[in-house]
């Protein structure tokens, strides 16, 4: 252990920003409040239908409310803005102590095993949202920009928040234009002309959609779920692994654009020092007060839209004027991370940030560990509570792990260098067993 080489040499403390741990511990744990739905919950009540389950006019509503309106998409953009953060710190150092290709080549194998922790994420522990799997793409993909300006960085993401959103709106405006075709041809006097091939598979479009958005249809998705999920392995695991395969292959095609983003923002602010606190106040506050007055203005009209129609996505797309999503993250995010700088700017929060630093610094282990944890919890093979709570119900969950991962994070740490799968991971990485133990 002592003939370690230099560039594989654990990162001393003193060279850690703390700041960064920080964060990424606030987004690892901030990640579950979003994911807990997914874990807890059968679809489409785990993707925000609050009719299935009968929750409207519940505290469900409110806090379904609460959660889309503060920080719903939020913690996964921060979650990307460090990782692309990472990625600048992670070269750079490799740089300072190995020439050559070595630093791309340690950083590419470094990203080929997190995409295979991606897959042991959403085919081992079956956890359908992972996001490892399209973190290890991108993360390859942002490698070729890393020397680009601030600016240039900034202007990335603005176009990659322009390509997001007209994808986004492709799939929409198809199905828009189905069910305008198909409800004129159902209008259209059959008795005295006979519709033509095109007429009829407009009608058959229109009317499978509107079959594929019923609240019937929702209900036997409810009980396949409830069914499947709480069912033996072999239940279960047919039914994760194929919302695990489309998750990965969808995703990767219809969110790349989502995570790089965010990682282009990350690499910006990191290089102009927004990212680690070094902007003035004033910075702060502009993006704060933009962000979520813009972001929370954005978000309550477009959830309004969605509660109007019942949460019908057949009367959303036919009456909506677009697809908004991404756009009204993006603001609202760049709000949420401004005013966690100003929290930590105040110095008044250092107890907090001090909390999470020890979480974020393990955050690859304690993301899979959730997976790990909750699903335990809440999956047939385990105590099988899936389907069982009610909504906000389940955040009692996520406020129990919450305390187990800062908890355990403090104590793994005062002993050792790394998390477990931190220590995996690097050693994997440089194809070398890494010191563990602080003592080493």
């Amino acid at each position: 252990m002592n003939n370690i080489p230099k560039h594989a040499a654990p990162v001393g403390q003193q060279e850690r920003i703390i700041i960064l741990d920080s964060l990424r511990g606030i987004a690892i744990l901030g990640i579950l409040l979003m994911n807990i739905p997914g874990f807890a919950l059968p679809a489409p009540a785990s993707y925000g239908d609050l009719t299935v389950l009968n929750e409207l006019g519940t505290l469900n509503e409110k806090v379904w409310y609460f959660i889309e309106m503060t920080f719903a998409g939020t913690q996964r953009a921060l979650f990307s803005m460090l990782f692309g953060a990472g990625m600048i710190l992670f070269i750079s150092g490799k740089e300072k102590k190995v020439e050559g290709l070595m630093p791309a080549e340690y950083y590419f194998r470094r990203q080929l095993w997190l995409l295979v922790f991606g897959l042991f994420n959403a085919f081992v522990l079956l956890w359908f949202w992972d996001i490892l799997f399209l973190y290890a793409i991108c993360g390859m993909i942002i490698f070729a920009f890393r020397r680009l300006s601030p600016k240039a960085l900034i202007i990335a993401a603005v176009i990659c928040l322009v390509f997001q959103t007209v994808r986004d709106n492709v799939d929409f405006f198809r199905e828009k234009n189905s069910i305008a075709k198909g409800e004129f041809v159902a209008k259209l006097d059959t008795t005295s002309q006979k519709l033509t091939p095109e007429q009829l598979a407009d009608l058959t479009a229109m009317t499978n959609l509107k079959e594929k958005y019923s609240y019937e249809t929702k209900k036997k998705e409810v009980e396949k779920s409830v069914k499947m999920i709480g069912g033996d392995y072999a239940a279960l695991y047919e039914y994760q692994s194929e919302r695990s395969y489309y998750g990965e292959i969808h995703y990767t095609y219809f969110g790349l654009w989502d995570v790089l983003i965010f990682m282009f923002l990350g690499m910006a602010f990191f290089k102009t020092g927004i990212l680690t606190g070094e902007a003035p106040a004033r910075t702060y506050w502009i993006m704060f007060a933009v962000g979520m007055g813009l972001g929370t203005t954005l978000t309550w009209f477009r959830l309004k839209g969605i509660a109007g129609f019942n949460f019908n996505q057949y009367e959303i797309v036919k009456n909506g004027p677009m697809d908004s999503y991404e756009l009204v993250r993006t603001v609202r995010s760049i709000g949420i991370f401004a005013g966690t700088m100003l929290l930590y700017k105040s110095g008044l929060f250092n107890w907090f940030f001090a909390m999470m630093r020890p979480v974020g610094q393990m955050a690859f282990t304690n993301y899979l560990a959730q997976s790990f944890l909750v699903g335990l919890f809440f999956y047939g093979i385990g105590f099988g509570m899936f389907g069982k709570l009610e909504r906000y119900e389940i955040y009692y969950v996520v406020a129990a792990t919450w305390a187990l991962q800062i908890i355990w994070s403090h104590i793994w740490l005062r002993y050792f260098r790394f998390g477990p799968l931190e220590w995996v991971w690097r050693s994997l990485t440089y194809w070398e067993i890494q010191p563990m133990k602080k003592n080493a």
